[in-house]
């Protein structure tokens, strides 16, 4: 597992030891910030389920402004910051050891110390088909942090369907298929304006 390119590219990094964790491949990884390469410079970026940190650090090297990184492990929180300092991106990156379910209030105080306009872009990486994702989407949703540039994307299995459960004000804009999992791209709606 590598950084695939930019300011960090080939710099090797580790992985949890002894934990059920399912780093992204690279060539997944290399697809995902081919979607993303005209998105990522300047912005937000969060790594949800974060593991490794590799997604995170991947958009750093690639000009990401700011890197947040939430696990719950603390083996996950430890290697992230070793990969963080071996890439050289402390001053950019926040490494959280905490439940992804204090992302919503992360999230918001990351925007508000931004400046207006910067784009974020969310990735999740939950264990697959437990449902941990909705209530991080739907409380992204209800606490009014998405702008219409701003863009969620959640790995999960194939057979994942978010669509019945996502808040009324967002939408799966993208699915990209892989052998045994898939990204899902999600935005929020774009606001009705009545005339």
């Amino acid at each position: 597992m590598r950084v695939i390119a930019g300011t960090a590219r080939s710099i090797p990094l580790k992985a949890p030891a002894g934990m059920d964790t399912r780093p992204t491949t690279d060539k997944i990884k290399e697809t995902l910030f081919n979607i993303l390469q005209f998105d990522v410079q300047g912005a937000l970026f969060v790594d949800l389920f974060a593991g490794s940190g590799a997604i995170g650090i991947e958009a750093l090297s690639r000009g990401a402004e700011k890197a947040l990184f939430i696990d719950s492990a603390r083996a996950a929180a430890d290697v992230i910051r070793e990969n963080v300092r071996k890439c050289r991106f402390e001053d950019r990156a926040k490494i959280l050891r905490a439940d992804a379910s204090l992302a919503v209030g992360e999230i918001r105080a990351m925007k508000a110390s931004a400046e207006a306009g910067t784009r974020l872009i969310v990735f999740m990486d939950p264990p697959y088909d437990k449902g941990l994702e909705m209530p991080l989407l739907n409380g992204l949703s209800a606490a009014g942090v998405l702008e219409d540039d701003d863009l969620i994307i959640v790995e999960e299995s194939l057979g994942c369907n978010l669509e019945p459960e996502l808040d009324r004000r967002l939408e799966i804009v993208r699915e990209k298929k892989y052998k045994n999992q898939k990204h899902i791209f999600i935005k929020k709606k774009p606001e009705e304006t009545g005339l």
